[in-house]
């Protein structure tokens, strides 16, 4: 029989799984990798497959067995032969953290304190793979030739590194070198060093798997955050251990089980409150944490008198994470570890917070790519996403492949990024797109690269609503054809003008229709109003005529001069801005969500009070005039949840109202808002027992870094 494995099934130890299990039942034949397939050919497969099957390696995951019946004609034993350039696919697991067995070989033996120790279990996969079939010469690995010790591993089927592709030790692979800021190696245990120098107070930049990260103690955060410029923004931690976890945070089973899984997440988690934990995200509820996945984590952790670590993207602000050592002295750390093995694919840490049994997405990417979705549509399409939190996707097969995060496309460099990672993928999945999806924002950054794969490939140029592609990327997680959704975010150019972010949507892939919105309330000086909160408050005061002292009498007669001229944005991020700085949360906006994120402890502790409750005229759910019931004599806490909460009631029946004329099944939520577990329950609570499906996300996620999967989904319906 000739058998042909689909799915993940390089990489992961599928060949010597396959050769062991021949080998013992007495059975000849041969197995090779076959483009993004593994095959085999053997004498009794229906035997074999029984025991094959029953035993699977831990890290593959099999989408289809094809069985072929043919005579084999091997004898003498079974084999395993070179690979072949066949199918094309993508068939590899994503970056796996260090296996157990691994960390045991590192505290002993041949490869004790050796970093870069790995088996067929764990270890990076994508971030080192240049093409398939997946073999050593696909590797960063193809420039560290296998040592005899080594060889004698690779070859010895009763081994876990049998024909394990990214093999070393310290005789014949990678090794770690630490150098000062200057670019002068420092002499010595290059870890134990750089644990030293951390203790005593130094930042410094650690090289991994798919990129860099820099690094501080604890104690000396306040240090950190004027150093890199990053007054507010909240840093991730990675800890020594699940003991340590629970010293800055309180998870949940559910989170903990993501924390200590393969993939190695950043989890955002409830914080212990404490001058630390404060210091870490600033006016925050929840703190994110991860542990260590690189064998050089583990043993910076082992020489560190510290249970944990600032850890957080090595890059200029604005920029993708750098991988190339000789651009990481720019950023003037005071050292640098890193090593000789090159980084073909970058790939940020992934970024999670649960919602009850769902998993919400802020970046999927290391641990998490390559992956795909499943669609029930044919043909081949690129989509490259929106502007903030940036992914492309490449749908072929009936599979949509995200890419790995991205970033912000204002940066210079984002979007020559964005083109690498896509045409990666394309590459690697073979894909020649017949259709090319991008927003319909004429000022976005990727535009451009869309135009110019359209023309290269002869495709067609398909403009996507950006809230149309975040209801459409719902319906993909959830494998439904229609919804009506609230797309609940900070803005997305709107087909009227005006910039949306507090939608109700009803939609399928072929179209949508705007059923309700948020009241628009004018953006003054446009971008200037995204950072000076002082802005929407003017503008909403304005529209309730009010008086607002916020600003000189001069430059309020130019703001009010700009009232009628500027861009209405009925945006639910915005309408959060304006009632944080309202009640005194937060003034200046420093980062992406900053003041819809500090206003969530607020909605979290605060109780619906009557005063605020609100309506919609002419399908506009009326909100400016909520601002002039804020007066000080309610808890802010109470205030805030019994705005959110009425605006919330609005959207939501007016989603039931809609879906029940349309009579469509499901009602959803989506969009960069819908990570607000407070607004996600209002949705819940209120259309609990309307008789239709309530749907969220969980494996694509919510805010923009999802846009790019619906976009490929509605392209793909398009050249149907």
């Amino acid at each position: 029989m000739r058998i042909i494995f689909k799915g993940v099934v390089q990489g992961v130890g599928f060949r010597p799984a396959v050769y062991r299990t021949a080998t013992d039942l007495g059975l000849s034949g041969k197995v090779w990798n076959d483009g993004s397939d593994v095959v085999v050919e053997v004498e009794d497969g229906e035997r074999f497959l029984e025991h094959f099957l029953a035993d699977l390696p831990p890290l593959a995951r099999l989408e289809d067995v094809v069985r072929i019946e043919q005579p084999v004609a091997h004898t003498g034993g079974f084999k395993i032969i070179s690979s072949r350039t066949g199918s094309s696919g993508m068939s590899i697991p994503a970056d796996t953290a260090v296996c157990d067995d691994c960390l045991s070989d590192m505290k002993a033996g041949r490869r004790m304190g050796y970093p870069f120790t790995t088996c067929t279990k764990c270890g990076p996969r994508f971030t080192l793979l240049s093409g398939l079939p997946y073999d050593r010469s696909s590797t960063a690995m193809r420039d560290f030739p296998l040592c005899r010790d080594c060889q004698k591993e690779y070859d010895d089927p009763a081994d876990r590194r049998f024909h394990h592709q990214t093999s070393s030790c310290p005789k014949c692979g990678p090794s770690y070198r630490l150098i000062d800021k200057e670019g002068k190696e420092i002499r010595g245990d290059p870890i134990s060093n750089f644990s030293n120098m951390l203790s005593e107070g130094k930042i410094g930049i650690i090289k991994g798997w798919g990129g860099m990260h820099i690094c501080c103690t604890l104690d000396h955060i306040k240090k950190m955050r004027e150093w890199y410029g990053r007054d507010q923004k909240p840093f991730a931690i990675m800890v020594k251990d699940v003991k340590a976890v629970r010293k800055y945070g309180d998870p949940t089973d559910k989170e903990l089980e993501n924390l200590t899984s393969p993939h190695r997440p950043i989890v955002l988690i409830e914080k212990k409150h404490s001058a630390v934990t404060e210091l870490i995200s600033p006016g925050l509820d929840n703190i994110g944490i991860f542990l260590p996945y690189t064998g050089a984590q583990h043993l910076v952790f082992e020489h560190l008198a510290h249970d944990a670590l600032i850890m957080t993207s090595a890059n200029v602000p604005g920029e993708p994470m750098i991988i190339e050592d000789k651009e990481i002295l720019g950023l003037g750390a005071d050292m640098y570890l890193i090593h000789n093995q090159k980084i073909l694919n970058r790939a940020d840490d992934s970024v999670l917070r649960l919602f009850d049994e769902r998993t919400f997405f802020i970046r999927r990417s290391r641990g998490h790519v390559p992956s795909y979705i499943p669609i029930p549509l044919k043909g081949s399409a690129v989509a490259v996403g929106a502007q903030e939190n940036l992914t492309g996707s490449i749908a072929v097969d009936g599979r949509i492949h995200p890419t790995q995060h991205i970033g912000d496309g204002e940066g210079i460099g984002v979007v020559d990024y964005l083109e690498d990672a896509v045409r990666e993928q394309m590459k690697l999945l073979g894909c020649r797109p017949q259709a090319v999806a991008m927003d319909i924002h004429p000022g976005y950054t990727n535009r451009g690269f869309a135009k110019r794969l359209s023309e290269e490939f002869d495709s067609q140029i398909v403009e996507v609503q950006h809230h149309w592609a975040h209801a459409a990327s719902l319906m993909i997680d959830n494998n439904v054809d229609s919804t009506v959704a609230l797309t609940l975010d900070g803005s997305g150019h709107g087909t009227d003008g005006t910039v949306w972010g507090g939608e109700v949507l009803s939609a399928d892939l072929s179209s949508f229709e705007r059923n309700a919105s948020l009241e628009g309330i004018p953006l003054l000086g446009s971008e200037k109003a995204l950072y000076d909160l002082r802005r929407l408050r003017f503008a909403v005061d304005k529209m309730n005529g009010r008086e607002n002292s916020s600003f000189s009498d001069k430059e309020s007669d130019i703001l009010t001069k700009m009232m009628p001229k500027s861009v209405k944005c009925s945006s639910m991020g915005r309408l959060m801005d304006a009632l944080s700085y309202s009640l005194g949360i937060c003034s200046v906006r420093t980062y992406d969500g900053e003041p819809a994120m500090k206003l969530e402890p607020l909605l979290a502790s605060g109780r619906l009070i009557p005063g605020f409750e609100t309506e919609i005229v002419n399908g506009k759910v009326l909100t400016a005039h909520l601002f002039s019931k804020i007066d000080g004599s309610r808890k802010p806490a109470d205030t805030a949840y019994s705005i959110v909460f009425n605006v919330m009631k609005c959207l939501t029946e007016a989603a039931i109202e809609t879906a029940d004329s349309k009579g469509i099944e499901s009602v959803g939520i989506t969009g960069g808002v819908s990570y607000n577990s407070s607004v996600c329950r209002m949705f819940s609570e209120i259309a609990k027992g309307s008789g239709h499906g309530l749907i969220f996300h969980n494996t694509i996620p919510n805010g923009d870094g999802g846009v790019s999967v619906g976009q490929a989904a509605i392209a793909l319906k398009m050249i149907q």
